[in-house]
């Protein structure tokens, strides 16, 4: 199995993050819908072998130690990076091992590529092999979007679990 490495960010400066629209398993997914929550966005894929996995069962784990009232507050969200293999309902199989709060999205590569760059993360699909597979190398950040749709926090890879509580329950 190849491993996807973390990418650098797409652009230095400050991101500011952003709403879009991408496609979900039950249709267009609008971040200006979820208003009023707080979104934790990933920007990953389904093939990924080691840090989408990773990074998932961290969100799973911090959204999962906060009382109730507080998880219905919460939405989080990963988008793919990879759009020629990950269909919205593949993305619904796959973030249902993680959270059954988590939506998967996906769109055409320019949709991609805007959010990703709103957001200051990178991505890069490596060399098709042989036999037809290829790896996205990519960001490993998770981003904290607050109530009123703005870029609050950008938590690294690696962060251990309760730090990431912390930061997600100051923005609640």
């Amino acid at each position: 199995l190849a491993s996807c490495s973390p990418a650098p960010d797409a652009r230095p400066g400050k991101p500011t993050g952003g709403d879009f629209v991408l496609q979900g398993p039950k249709g267009a997914v609008d971040t200006k819908a979820f208003r009023g929550k707080l979104l934790l966005i990933y920007f990953g894929y389904v093939n990924c072998p080691d840090i989408c996995p990773a990074s998932l069962a961290v969100m799973n784990q911090v959204i999962n130690t906060l009382p109730p009232e507080s998880r219905a507050k919460i939405q989080p969200i990963l988008i793919s990076v990879d759009p020629a293999r990950d269909t919205p309902d593949k993305l619904a199989s796959y973030t249902a091992y993680f959270h059954p709060e988590l939506i998967g999205v996906t769109g055409t590569p320019e949709q991609i590529a805007a959010a990703a760059n709103a957001f200051g993360a990178g991505y890069v699909k490596q060399e098709t092999r042989a036999d037809g597979s290829y790896a996205v190398d990519h960001s490993a950040n998770t981003y904290v979007v607050d109530k009123n749709g703005k870029l609050v926090a950008t938590v690294p890879i690696g962060m251990p679990a309760d730090e990431v509580a912390a930061i997600v329950r100051q923005h609640l």
